[in-house]
């Protein structure tokens, strides 16, 4: 018999997933698939009067009403909501594994939610738990003589949350060797995994619904470079502006569209001076935040391409996202992330020669960035790698 699962939501927005809140969708799609492969599989999450229609197994974990609106924002209420939230789930945990006749999977997203859980939850009845932690924090993917000193400041909880773990997930190859090192865990128990993404809602459409879009934008005729992601230096759009100059004033029909929520008004702000001060201002376009899901994927579907520029990220759902929906990307980041065919990587000064190469692949490199998401990046599959580090699944 398999132990039942319980999918830990990290309490930043409701569970289904909302605007910017890229691990709630892993929650809810690793559950979707748990579900699939037959697995008993439950979500805690916040309690909320908004959560949208949906039929997931979910739990609720009661907070005050202040706490239970959407926040992506993050303030001191943001961190205060953390702690509210992790202590609640602490009780409803406790509660929870009293009852429990047979030992469970709890799996863990957040470095609150677990440090408070381990700090407040007595070792007898966490002893009744198998502790999964997936790492989302690309922080741990950076050279650790640079992330170190943030590392000890910001994430101090984090580094004790994984070393009360069973195992830790983590969603890159530097992320493992990063985390192993830095703790001194046993090998076994840190282990590389990725994310997927849902193939059925991030798919290729038609090039009529794709003129439509497009036209609807104000963007018939257009070769559109897409950027997915919050507005801040770490994404770099002021960066792809920069890097994508000669492009851009080479080809009129050319535009650079990023969407994405704004973490930093004075950084969105750059962008667009930047963007003006290089006549460039009719070409770089703010699309608003979306929601995760159809709307979105008719973004990723009127691109010819989508950048990928982070300074450090975990893993980056929107490359696989695009893949998915038959959209080529380029990564043209600080970063050893590579994604399988369809994902071409390029440094800043190479980037426009890869560009070109993706317009004059045509069809084929989009056929190809579809069947790598569907060969490699579906819940099922990841969940049954999930699957296979947890003991009754072995």
């Amino acid at each position: 018999m398999n132990m039942k699962i319980y999918e830990i939501g990290t309490g930043y927005t409701p569970i289904p997933a909302q605007i910017a809140a890229a691990t709630e969708s892993v929650v809810e799609e690793l559950t979707k698939a748990f579900v699939h492969l037959g697995e008993s599989v439950e979500i805690l999450d916040i309690s909320t009067e908004n959560r949208a229609p949906h039929n997931l197994p979910i739990s609720e974990v009661k907070v005050p009403s202040i706490f239970t609106r959407s926040d992506v924002s993050l303030g001191i209420m943001h961190k205060l909501k953390r702690v509210v939230y992790s202590v609640a789930l602490s009780f409803k945990l406790k509660q929870i594994l009293k009852k429990e006749s047979e030992r469970v999977v709890l799996h863990f997203h957040n470095q609150y939610n677990l440090f408070f859980f381990s700090k407040l939850v007595s070792e007898k009845l966490r002893k009744k738990a198998f502790i999964a932690y997936t790492n989302h924090n690309g922080f741990w993917s950076l050279p650790l003589s640079d992330a170190e000193p943030t590392l000890k400041k910001r994430y101090f909880q984090e580094i004790e949350a994984m070393k009360c773990s069973d195992v830790v997930f983590a969603l890159n190859q530097n992320m493992k060797n990063n985390i192993q090192e830095y703790l001194n865990l046993n090998p076994d128990s840190v282990v590389k995994i990725n994310n997927g993404v849902n193939t059925e809602i991030y798919r290729p459409l038609s090039e009529d619904e794709i003129s439509e879009i497009k036209k609807s934008l104000g963007l018939a005729g257009k070769r559109v470079i897409l950027q997915v992601g919050s507005v801040n230096e770490n994404k770099g759009q002021h960066r792809a502006v920069k890097m994508l100059e000669p492009l851009l004033k080479r080809d009129a029909s050319a535009v650079y569209a990023y969407v994405g929520e704004i973490v930093s008004a004075e950084y969105q702000e750059l962008v667009q001076k930047t963007a003006k001060e290089l006549n460039l201002e009719n070409q770089v376009v703010y699309l608003n935040a979306v929601s995760p899901g159809e709307e979105l994927n008719r973004l990723y579907n009127i691109a010819s391409a989508t950048i990928f520029l982070s300074n450090y990220e975990a893993f980056g759902l929107v490359c696989v996202e695009s893949l998915s929906a038959g959209t080529p990307v380029l990564v043209c980041a600080n970063t050893l992330l590579d994604f399988g065919a369809g994902c071409l990587r390029c440094s800043s000064q190479d980037a426009v020669e890869h560009f070109d190469e993706i317009l004059s692949s045509g069809e084929s490199l989009r056929v190809t960035a579809r069947k790598t998401a569907e060969d490699q990046y579906t819940w099922t599959k990841i969940a049954g790698d999930y699957q296979k580090s947890f003991p009754s699944c072995k």
